[in-house]
């Protein structure tokens, strides 16, 4: 460990620039709590899927926020994982479906409420057992903490992206076709970024880090400096 976060690290950017997998490290590095939202969005949209609501049906807000009762995270960085009614939905979550419906159901604005007062519980939680935790999404640095003492946002070509999204799928057995990937990229990204409530992007005084050339160490160093020049590591 190079030493233990105090605060809140707030990591930001769309699929494919690597933002889990090194925020998890980077939690475990700096013996941190670590909190993914995506899978809290991803969740409750496999909530409304279980109920045969598609994931735009007028009815799919109401849905996903009841179910929102049910939502526990594990912010654990060794063993993170999301469960549903108690039960551990991390891998579903990660499947074609919910990912395809998953941009509907976050951009209604009851369920992003809901779920923005749930991670900002969690973070408050977290940084009073650990003293810091590392939290990755679309709009933490803008929305869920906008006063983070480190914000990042990771990018990355759409096509870089795609080529690191298919291997991941193939490696999950879920597939991966490049092409499909990158069209799915393609309509994510344009979703998320206009959607009416909380879109996609960095935040004003964020550090923009693109990913294309870089490997996860490479990022995952630069993410320890960054920590250690703001003080935020003892």
């Amino acid at each position: 460990m190079t030493g233990r976060l105090h605060g809140v690290v707030a990591m930001d950017g769309p699929s494919g620039t690597g933002k889990s997998t090194v925020s998890r490290r980077l939690a475990a590095a700096c013996g941190a709590a670590y909190l993914d939202t995506g899978a809290m969005y991803r969740a409750l949209t496999l909530a409304v899927l279980r109920t045969g609501l598609d994931g735009a049906a007028p009815d799919a807000g109401s849905v996903a926020v009841a179910a929102a009762d049910d939502l526990e995270s594990v912010t654990d960085p060794s063993a993170p994982a999301i469960l549903l009614a108690g039960e551990d939905v991390e891998a579903e979550i990660r499947g074609p479906e919910v990912t395809a419906a998953v941009s509907a159901v976050s951009a209604v604005p009851e369920v992003r409420t809901a779920l923005v007062q749930r991670q900002r519980d969690l973070i408050a939680k977290a940084v009073a057992s650990h003293g810091g935790i590392v939290v990755e999404g679309r709009d933490i640095g803008s929305v869920v903490v906008p006063d983070a003492p480190l914000k990042v946002y990771l990018t990355a070509s759409e096509e870089i992206r795609a080529a690191r999204r298919a291997s991941q799928d193939r490696k999950a057995g879920r597939g991966g076709d490049t092409a499909a990937v990158l069209a799915a990229v393609r309509r994510r990204d344009r979703l998320d970024s206009t959607r009416k409530t909380s879109p996609s992007h960095a935040a004003a005084d964020a550090l923009v880090l693109d990913t294309d050339e870089l490997s996860v160490d490479d990022v995952l160093a630069e993410l320890l400096r960054l920590v250690r020049d703001r003080g935020l590591v003892t």
